[in-house]
């Protein structure tokens, strides 16, 4: 390990930014989920593409293990070194490089997050659309495909991301697409690196598109008195032609954890969980014709929520389920599964899921987003108790065998990681033969983040 040090050290050329300290190792052996922890030799913290190329071009010629990192909120286990070696943190790669207002584009180093970016962007009357809950860097939103609350009318990020600049496992640097909003020239290498999970590239730099700052955004929620009505208001919603920025269905046990955790006095019942934007005529219009839909399919109550603090609070709700989960069950970890199934079978597909938890006798929450057909159930998992952990695993490939029948996927946006390789040649058969050829074609010896998605 000294040698290697002293040979970082001389590509780096800054003591503070190479670190073998065993605190710093631990931080950097984990996500946010139950995966098995495993401390990476060294945590290197580059500046720059040249620096991330030459640790690239060392790691490459001597077949040492790279892992990227972000900040961590990594649910899969993508940013475990699953084999030691280097743990490349882009976290000080952290500029807003461009921002052309006039293109509805910004240029970002990796190392950005998602609030940082959009608090750079607010003075344009502009923001950054994808939210998936967590402040996430960039790099790490890209690399997983994330999405979250806003894709029903946004997209996920492989819809956001117009070029790419990435360092190959060689040290090589290349760059994937541009500034136009489209491009038929050539392969569509871009949308190759969304979604590839550290394992083909490090992201140095990326172009995304932006969206204007709405005039108006209202909230809404529409409680039911069961899942069935709170699934055929969402589908008769997404029918209707609403445009819709947010539809969440949460289930009742989600609606308690919640209140037990942020001591809110939401009614537990499922539940609507509804945002428009626009222009005021439009929203007022539309939210209007969401309540006259949600009254027809059964709503007992249908509230309004106007004002930007009473909205923050109420999706701060939505998004830390997975915390109120985690703070009912002391020293536990999680287990969050994601899959998506068509928008017409999710009503059945989280009413399956509960009766599948209630048989084991565990605890979760279940909230889907309803636009597109993804939902999650966050478990509670002891990994220490090697029976608990095999009970919650089983739950989980229930959940995606039932997915996969129903023709969904393993994961909507969480990505594969360590966590669901075992789903990927279940969903894709042997074009995971082909995946493989890939990755082989731009990291032969296998450095890039190895362990993940195959």
């Amino acid at each position: 390990m000294t040698l290697m040090y002293d040979q970082l050290l001389n590509i780096i050329q800054d003591a503070d930014r190479i670190s073998r300290n065993e605190t710093i190792l631990e931080q950097h052996s984990k996500g946010m989920t139950y995966h098995t922890p495993q401390v990476p030799e060294l945590v290197v913290y580059p500046k720059s593409k040249e620096e991330a190329s030459q640790i690239l071009t060392y790691a490459n010629e001597r077949e040492i293990p790279v892992t990227p990192f972000g900040v961590g909120s990594s649910l899969e286990g993508h940013i475990i070194p699953a084999l030691g070696g280097i743990t490349v943190n882009l976290s000080l790669m952290n500029k807003v490089l461009e921002i052309r207002p006039e293109d509805f584009l910004v240029k970002v180093q990796p190392g950005v997050t998602r609030s940082q970016l959009n608090k750079e962007l607010k003075k344009y009357g502009l923001f950054f659309p994808v939210d998936p809950g967590a402040d996430a860097t960039i790099g790490g939103m890209v690399s997983t495909n994330a999405s979250g609350t806003n894709s029903v009318k946004y997209g996920t990020m492989k819809d956001q991301v117009l070029g790419l600049e990435a360092v190959l496992a060689d040290g090589r640097v290349v760059r994937t697409g541009g500034m136009a909003v489209k491009s038929s020239a050539g392969y569509n290498l871009t949308s190759l690196f969304v979604g590839s999970e550290g394992t083909l590239g490090i992201f140095t730099e990326i172009t995304l598109r932006l969206q204007g700052i709405p005039e108006v955004t209202l909230a809404g929620r529409a409680l039911f008195s069961s899942i069935d009505e709170t699934g055929s208001a969402a589908a008769a919603m997404l029918k209707s032609g609403l445009d819709l920025g947010k539809i969440e269905l949460v289930d009742q046990a989600t609606i308690q954890a919640v209140n037990a955790y942020k001591n809110t006095d939401y009614q537990e019942v499922p539940t609507l969980f509804i945002e428009i934007s626009g222009s005021e005529h439009t929203v007022k219009k539309d939210m209007e014709l969401a309540q006259e839909i949600a009254i027809e399919e059964g709503c007992q109550l249908f509230e309004f929520e106007s004002d930007s603090l009473a909205r923050a609070k109420l999706w701060e709700a939505r998004h830390h389920v997975a915390f109120a989960i985690q703070a009912a069950n002391p020293g536990k970890g999680l287990l969050s599964t994601d899959v998506c199934v068509p928008i017409s079978e999710l009503p059945n597909a989280i009413k399956e899921t509960r009766k599948l938890i209630e048989l084991h006798g565990v605890k979760a929450a279940i909230f889907g987003h309803v636009g597109d057909g993804n939902y999650h159930a966050v478990l509670s998992i002891d990994a220490e108790n090697p029976e608990h952990v095999k009970k919650i695993e089983e739950i989980n490939q229930q959940i995606v065998a039932y997915a996969l029948e129903k023709g969904g996927t393993c994961t909507g946006e969480h990505g594969i990681g360590k966590g669901k390789k075992q789903f990927l040649r279940l969903e894709h058969g042997g074009t995971v033969d082909l995946m493989k050829e890939i990755k082989m074609t731009l990291d032969p010896k296998g450095i890039l983040n190895p362990g993940k998605i195959f």
